[in-house]
């Protein structure tokens, strides 16, 4: 074999080798690049799917607070409303109780002071049970109205979630 004839298969052996060399690279290039698109396109959804229970998050919240505001609300009327009706009974206690005194003011007998005590007395307490009883039965009542909103809220809360686990 000549001289020219081995620097030509140096020449060729050599062509080979890089041509297969930059044949890999390219694979291998195509390789990356088909990794770096299927790690990028499954971020996406990741993120897409942060974002979605973000969002849910956030609208839960703000269903949660909303029920609160409600909850507060009805509460503080309810409150209004046994504040006036307890200052309606006391003030209509005060009157008969000036009446009572202003009558026995005015009586003749001992006996006549004792039955007009013993009958504001009895009213008295008879009222005052009356009115214990409706301020009670008045006050379950805005508590169950109150909690009516938070109870909504709990039983979509367990709802919500139920179906995600």
């Amino acid at each position: 074999m000549t001289t020219k004839g081995k620097i030509v298969d140096v020449t060729t052996e050599t062509t080979k080798g890089f041509e297969a060399t930059l044949e890999s690279m390219k694979e291998n290039i195509a390789k990356a690049t088909h990794g770096f698109e299927a790690s990028q396109a499954k971020m996406k959804e990741q993120m897409a799917k942060a974002m979605k229970t973000t969002e849910d998050f956030v609208a839960f919240s703000q269903g949660n607070v909303e029920a609160m505001i409600k909850a507060s609300q009805i509460f503080t009327t309810g409150m209004q409303d046994l504040s006036k009706h307890f200052a309606a009974s006391t003030q209509a206690s005060v009157e008969e109780s000036m009446a009572t005194a202003k009558a026995l003011s005015g009586v003749k007998s001992v006996k006549e002071a004792v039955e007009l005590q013993t009958g504001f007395a009895r009213t008295l307490v008879e009222k005052m049970v009356a009115e214990t009883s409706k301020l009670t039965d008045a006050s379950l009542k805005i508590t169950e109205q109150a909690i009516a909103p938070l109870t909504a809220r709990m039983t979509k809360a367990v709802e919500n979630f139920s179906t995600k686990i």
